[in-house]
């Protein structure tokens, strides 16, 4: 049998549709551009880096840049251009990776100083044939922290006839002296629609018949990366036999059969428990991971949540026609629920990895979604029992009251808001809705004089560098007023929640003496106060609590009004 020729051979589609020329680098416009201006304006810089996922042509784009930058032209007389001709000497040896000036370095196995010391060694000779010497350094955060020092003088002023052009998938491990030396570009991940224009124009050029449902799962598994696309698609073309079908493909990459996981959604969102359970044991029977199909049902919350909140997103490319039927049919879910069953999902993907049967806990997960996903959050079952019982109408109207009672009228009948105590200033931090700084104005001071308009405070040192501008701000926006407030920095003393929680013990001794709570108290070993809720003389039930009606919490959750 006759060996075959390098003709004939075989070469991955990754490598035969490999970019020869900008216009053929896909998503990357703004490296283009800047490169374009650049070489157009004669303002090369002496060193770049590229950065970003795998397979998006970051080690491409440092060989087009070398050819660029050498080109010659057809007659040998061109200069530096964003078209490179592709004929001359350089270009062809270039993209053939046999460029004697152009020098291709692999930092994954060539990490020490003195790899980087024989490199440097030879910066100082000008190249032999090309107009420039080229260094693509690849993966360049694998380099030693010695070989980068060794890089650092050399990279800031290296000879006018040397470029250095490095590439990483980890930007964060650069030393920020490097990037400091570089001009850098960050290459984008290739979105949906751009790999599935690739993958038709390739299936084309193959004369391969496809499904369009195929190349989306192919585009939607490639997660931005054409090389891990053109990888998959090649596989694909293998299994199919010289065509691209989405059965193949679905085997191929073991995902779940997407139409019939939109109705095991469907159903969950329904809370129909028995007919989830058979789609889940069907998708599970006939091969889907349990993983797979949990991340699937991830992705299916995020894409009715998105069309929720922006709906013009139906119609994006990336969307197949059962993408879209599946939004339309369920755009009814509430945005609350849809976020309550995304936090359980979530929640899922980390147990299901831990689980010993990895079906049984997916299928107890969603058991936990249909029950549960429907169900009133804590602060709307609070909002309909205060409805129900009247009590939401007298703490919004308690609320009304305290705020109005720091209100003085003045001769014009206009109204200016008073406040002229640290428990008003409490009331009305409480009436706005403000936690964070009533936890700071209880904590992090002490009041030593207090007016309106005015107060003299100690501050902690532990307190927000932001809490005085806050406080004055809201202040401000209250009252109407700019408050003076002078600080000293020393020993805070007793602060408001010290007098409150000093006030609250004294409160739980009094109370403890009453003769009712001192029986409870007795009978109960152990049971203690907890809660005093304070109430006016005309709404304690008790007359002999004048002052204040008392809930004792005991620690059997027994109550004593």
């Amino acid at each position: 049998m006759a060996q075959e020729t390098e003709n004939t051979q075989y070469v991955a589609l990754a490598r035969k549709y490999r970019p020869q020329t900008f216009e053929d680098l896909l998503g990357q416009d703004a490296l283009v551009q800047t490169l374009t201006n650049a070489i157009k304006n004669n303002r090369l810089h002496h060193a770049y880096i590229l950065t970003g996922i795998r397979g998006v042509g970051k080690t491409t784009t440092a060989r087009l840049i070398a050819r660029a930058i050498n080109c010659t032209g057809p007659d040998g007389q061109g200069g530096p251009t964003i078209h490179p001709c592709g004929e001359c000497e350089n270009c062809k040896a270039i993209a053939a990776d046999r460029h004697i000036d152009v020098i291709e370095l692999d930092a994954a196995s060539k990490t020490g100083v003195d790899d980087m010391r024989e490199i440097l060694d030879s910066v100082r000779y000008k190249p032999v044939s090309a107009r420039y010497k080229v260094y693509i350094i690849d993966e360049v955060h694998m380099l030693s922290k010695n070989a980068f020092n060794a890089l650092l003088k050399t990279l800031e002023e290296p000879p006018a006839h040397v470029k250095f052009i490095f590439a990483t998938t980890e930007i964060r491990k650069v030393p920020v002296t490097i990037l400091s030396r570089c001009q850098r570009f960050d290459l984008q991940r290739l979105s949906i629609e751009t790999l599935m224009t690739l993958f038709k124009k390739i299936a084309a050029a193959e004369n391969i018949e496809f499904e369009e449902e195929a190349l989306l799962m192919v585009a939607r598994a490639a997660e931005g990366s054409a090389r891990d696309g053109l990888s998959m698609l090649d596989q694909a073309i293998v299994l199919g036999n010289g065509a691209i079908k989405a059965e193949t493909v679905k085997n191929m990459l073991g995902l779940a059969d997407r139409q019939q996981t939109m109705m095991l959604y469907e159903k969950l969102l329904e809370g129909d428990m028995s007919a989830v359970m058979l789609n889940l044991q069907s998708l599970y029977t006939n091969g889907s991971a349990p993983t797979v199909i949990l991340q699937d049902l991830v992705d299916i919350t995020h894409l009715l949540a998105k069309v929720k909140i922006v709906p013009d997103f139906i119609n994006d490319a990336s969307l197949s026609e059962n993408d879209r039927e599946m939004c339309k049919k369920l755009s009814a879910a509430p945005i609350n629920i849809l976020s309550k069953i995304w936090q359980m999902l979530i929640k899922g993907l980390s147990e299901i990895q831990y689980a010993t049967v990895q079906i049984d806990a997916l299928e107890m997960i969603l058991m936990r979604i249909a029950y549960s996903a429907n169900l009133p959050s804590p602060s709307e079952l609070l909002k309909e029992l205060k409805k129900k019982s009247g009590l939401k109408n007298k703490t919004e109207n308690a609320t009304d009251n305290a705020a109005d009672g720091l209100f003085s009228s003045k001769e014009d009948n206009t109204s200016e808001l008073i406040i002229e105590s640290t428990a008003e200033l409490l009331k009305l931090m409480m009436a706005k809705k403000q936690p964070l700084l009533l936890f700071a104005v209880k904590n992090d001071m002490s009041f030593k004089q207090f007016s309106h308009g005015y107060m003299h405070i100690a501050l902690s040192e532990k307190a927000d560098k932001n809490l005085i501008a806050d406080l004055r701000a809201f202040l401000l926006k209250e009252t109407g007023k700019n408050w003076q407030i002078d600080i000293d920095y020393e020993p805070l003393g007793e602060t408001l929640a010290f007098l409150e929680a000093k006030e609250l013990d004294k409160d739980k001794k009094n109370i403890s003496e009453y003769p009712l709570v001192k029986a409870i108290l007795s009978e109960f070993n152990g049971a203690k106060i907890e809660t005093i809720i304070r109430r006016s003389v005309e709404e304690a039930e008790d007359e002999q609590a004048a002052e204040f009606n008392v809930d004792a919490t005991i620690n059997d959750t027994y109550e004593e009004e």
